[in-house]
């Protein structure tokens, strides 16, 4: 008998197959079974009829827990009512583990700390699925995206000796006999040497930040995609984000519906994404707030209440551009038009998703990176390696980081960042 997925279920319309996976709902009615099972690749409906499915099958239906893992034996018929279009005609049912106990998430609310708890069971939830999924998809998307444009990937460490952003947000690892390492804040100072050897480049993996935050938006792990090219300038890093977001946008779009349906996402907001993007100086960002009554001083960072404020005047991205130099990191350059600020931009979301995205021009000139190195009193001989890229043959690069946890809450539209990875690390968790 052929193995089938409920993926491909379709193919099979009047065949008999088996499916291999688990049920997550029963129920009875008079002399029919209704399973329903997922398998991985989807869920579908069984229906097992008394008289047509083998007796003893019957009767082991009808004592399945919830989860029982099966591999369940029927004919693939269309049923234009059914979730997908098909459902199966059930003839038996090979009991691989039923469950001794009840299974832990009811059908009734549970609590997110309760949730939290059980997040290696929480996975198999059709919201959950379809988060993930999303997940999936933005993450093949993006490396699509710089693979099909000549991007090499670099795979930087996660082990560091130099601080990458501030240094009240690291953690700390004893390191043999050479003292103290870091777990990365980012992987851009060693994204800017591979730059140099192969001009356009781009890493994807886990970042760490040690705030004690609270927040919706934030995570102690998460993961970020860089990109870093040699001889762009700021706006052609402006112009690579948009293409990159847009071309995301419209993947998941095209190919996660149903996931984006089932969590209720209203896509009309995501198809609005498009180039160009709207982009505001930070200067007038802070005349805007001043108008707006809020108290806020210029050369200060903003927070998530400022960065909503302005992101929701507009339905596409925000570019928020030319940030304080003391607001932003060493490695960025100074601007010429304002020495008091730096080529940067962080990209808001709209719908008060806050930053999925910042980026800058770098520094390539020695002398003025040395001073900053100086100026925010970072041990230079951890910088020595970072400061000979602008020894040997420096020539003008910018990059950009994005946060996958944020870009895919955005997405989806889900209001908590820590749905957005399959097993989230907060300030308060560690477990499972």
């Amino acid at each position: 008998m052929r193995r089938a997925l409920v993926s491909e279920i379709g193919d099979y319309v009047g065949q008999e197959v088996e499916l291999a996976g688990w049920l997550f709902n029963l129920r009875s009615k008079g002399s029919i079974h209704f399973l329903q099972l997922r398998d991985g690749s989807g869920r579908i409906q069984g229906v097992a009829v008394e008289g047509e499915c083998d007796p003893e099958s019957f009767r082991t239906i009808g004592s399945l827990k919830m989860e029982a893992s099966l591999r369940v034996r029927g004919t693939v018929r269309r049923d234009p009512r059914a979730p997908g279009g098909y459902e199966l005609s059930v003839s038996g049912v090979q009991v691989v583990q039923n469950p001794a106990e009840d299974y832990p998430i009811a059908k009734k609310e549970h609590g997110i700390d309760f949730l939290l708890e059980r997040r290696h069971l929480w996975l198999r939830s059709s919201r959950t699925g379809a988060i993930l999924r999303v997940r999936h998809q933005a993450a093949s998307s993006l490396r699509a995206f710089f693979n099909g444009r000549g991007f090499i990937l670099i795979d930087t460490p996660i082990l560091t000796g130099a601080i990458g952003e501030s240094a009240g947000s690291l953690f700390e690892v004893p390191y043999f006999d050479l003292g103290t390492a870091y777990l990365a804040q980012t992987g851009q100072l060693y994204l800017e040497a591979a730059c140099m050897a192969f001009g356009k480049v781009y890493n994807f993996g886990p970042t760490f930040r040690a705030e004690k935050s609270k927040t919706r938006r934030h995570l102690t792990e998460f993961w970020m995609l860089e990109a870093e090219v040699a001889w762009m300038d700021n706006e052609g890093n402006l112009k690579l984000q948009e293409q990159m977001i847009s071309t995301l946008v419209q993947d998941v779009l095209s190919r996660c519906g149903p996931e984006l349906d089932a969590l209720g996402r209203d896509t009309e907001k995501l198809k609005k994404v498009s180039p160009p993007f709207p982009r505001m100086d930070y200067g007038e960002a802070v005349e805007l707030l001043r108008k707006q009554g809020r108290p806020f001083e210029w050369g200060g960072d903003l927070g998530a209440e400022e960065e909503t404020i302005l992101a929701s005047r507009f339905d596409k991205p925000l570019f928020l551009t030319n940030y304080p130099k003391k607001a932003k990191a060493f490695y960025m350059k100074e601007n010429p038009a304002d020495p008091r600020t730096v080529l940067c931009a962080d990209l808001l979301a709209p719908e008060g998703y806050g930053e999925i995205i910042g980026g800058s021009q770098r520094e390539d000139d020695h002398d003025k990176l040395l001073a900053r190195i100086r100026e925010e009193k970072l041990p230079e001989s951890s910088y020595d390696w970072y400061l000979q890229l602008r020894r040997f043959g420096s020539v003008p690069h910018s990059g950009f980081g994005l946060g996958l946890e944020r870009t895919v809450s955005w997405l989806t539209g889900i209001h908590h960042i820590r749905e957005a990875i399959p097993f989230p690390r907060t300030i308060a968790r560690l477990y499972p």
